[in-house]
């Protein structure tokens, strides 16, 4: 009878704390009904996957949160200080950048400069190179880092590095490393290199975050050369062997300049949650900036950092006067970036989105094809990119602004990950993406209102059954 008493007690707990903390009426609808019509399963399930919120801040990482029963509600702390940014910014896009000034309370930093590296047959070479040439320094964080060729080139790397005194720290997501066996992070361990996992899963003793993971790519060297953007590590990203059937492309940045110390600081942030230690004072001094991209990193996550990518890209787009291009290998996109896409496809914007025909998440897909009549009804254009994989991410308003990094737009990435991006303001590396961008599409079909109606019964009840599953997936 005890034993009946507390599944009962659990059950009704977890229905209540969906129905009090959730703030969408779906996913609280949803874990409400799991809990209470799968007595102990349900709850189950809600503590590892429901519950999306953690503290990262420096006061929480002496007692670091594994499973807290008193977690409030879905929301990010506010920041209403107003950072005025550069000059140099155009009068039109000083919107945009005071719109990202109040949500990130960072301010846009002048001098920097980002070189787009394709595929892995670039990245890989250039990130091993700025490794072997660190002098101080080398911070890597990384979702995957495969234990192929490829993974072994790095590890080896690191661990020279670590041979003759440089400062090395590793961060590897503690799920993203369960892709590859041996795992990543007993390599690094036996060749001398630190490294710790974010938020691994264990039983005992209890870390139940299965959904939160640290999605984020980082490389910085010496505080002046840096690495970011989608690309995980592994031989997939080596797109140019044909022969390869699960390759993958992707588009990865090398970055210099001041905006590197706002990098280092979430590195540094990661570190010091994964370690329980008080995060070191970062050097900002960048002797000679290198370019003239104004640029500003966007952290997001279940945190503190909740929704502030979700409102960047909402607003960036709002106020669109020209143009909106977007590409993700993921599109699930929430109700309020929808209305944005809809509405400035109405004003005469032009918005292209461009996705993967072929995906490694074939169910994220389907469920994506169920919503492409709301936005192909006004306007919106859409374009899937012929095989292999493309997992590229790029997001560019007009002529003059760009968001790149880890993000993808799905509940996943913009709700459960942490994610980093960066903000953009320079026009010849807009030009230089939106040329790239322009290719894709005239390598791509476009899908049309036609072609989404024309889906036969079965795939329509296909993708309308993932698409019941969105939330969640």
């Amino acid at each position: 009878i005890v034993f009946l008493v507390l599944i009962a007690v659990l059950s009704w707990w977890a229905a209540l704390h969906a129905l009090l903390y959730k703030r969408d009426p779906r996913a609280a609808f949803g874990w409400i009904a799991v809990s209470l019509f799968f007595p102990l399963f349900g709850p189950l399930l809600y503590f590892l996957f429901g519950i999306n919120r953690v503290r990262t801040r420096g006061r929480e990482l002496g007692r670091r949160l594994t499973l807290n029963l008193r977690i409030g509600f879905e929301r990010a702390e506010s920041h209403l200080e107003e950072i005025i940014p550069p000059s140099v910014v155009p009068e039109r896009f000083l919107p945009i950048a005071r719109l990202s000034d109040t949500v990130t309370n960072r301010p846009l930093l002048a001098g920097n400069r980002l070189e787009p590296l394709e595929n892995g047959e670039q990245a890989f070479p250039a990130m091993i190179e700025a490794i072997e040439a660190a002098e101080h320094r080398v911070y890597l964080t990384t979702y995957i880092l495969e234990t192929n060729r490829t993974g072994r080139r790095f590890v080896e790397a690191l661990a020279r590095a670590v041979r003759k005194g440089v400062e090395v720290k590793v961060i590897l997501d503690g799920v993203g490393e369960l892709y590859s066996w041996p795992r990543a992070g007993a390599l690094l361990r036996r060749a001398g290199v630190p490294v710790v996992r974010f938020l691994p899963p264990r039983i005992f003793p209890p870390s139940l975050h299965i959904n939160l993971r640290n999605h984020r790519k980082l490389l910085i060297v010496d505080g002046w050369t840096g690495f970011t953007g989608g690309m995980n590590i592994g031989d997939r990203h080596l797109a140019a062997n044909s022969n390869n059937p699960s390759r993958v492309e992707d588009l990865h940045f090398r970055v210099q300049g001041p905006v590197l110390a706002q990098m280092e600081q979430v590195f540094l942030a990661d570190w010091s949650f994964c370690t329980r230690t008080a995060p070191p004072p970062v050097d900002e001094n960048v002797s000679r900036p290198p370019g003239e991209a104004l640029c500003r990193t966007v952290v997001d996550g279940p945190n503190e950092d909740l929704d502030r990518l979700a409102m960047i890209l909402v607003g960036s787009v709002s106020m669109a006067r020209d143009r909106v291009y977007l590409m993700t290998p993921y599109f699930l996109p929430s109700r309020e970036l929808m209305g944005a896409l809809q509405a400035a496809a109405l004003r005469g914007v032009e918005v292209k989105v461009v996705l993967p025909w072929r995906n490694n998440l074939p169910f994220i897909k389907w469920a994506g094809e169920n919503m492409l009549w709301e936005l192909l009804q006004y306007g919106v254009r859409v374009y899937y990119q012929p095989p292999p994989f493309v997992h590229s991410k790029l997001f560019l308003v007009d002529d003059f602004y760009a968001v790149v990094g880890s993000a993808n737009i799905d509940p996943r990435s913009l709700r459960l990950n942490f994610e980093l991006a960066l903000e953009v303001f320079d026009r010849d590396f807009n030009a230089d993406l939106t040329r790239r961008f322009r290719q894709a599409v005239s390598r791509s079909r476009e899908r049309t209102l036609a072609d989404v109606d024309g889906r036969s019964l079965p795939v329509r009840i296909r993708d309308s059954l993932c698409w019941l599953f969105m939330p969640y997936l």
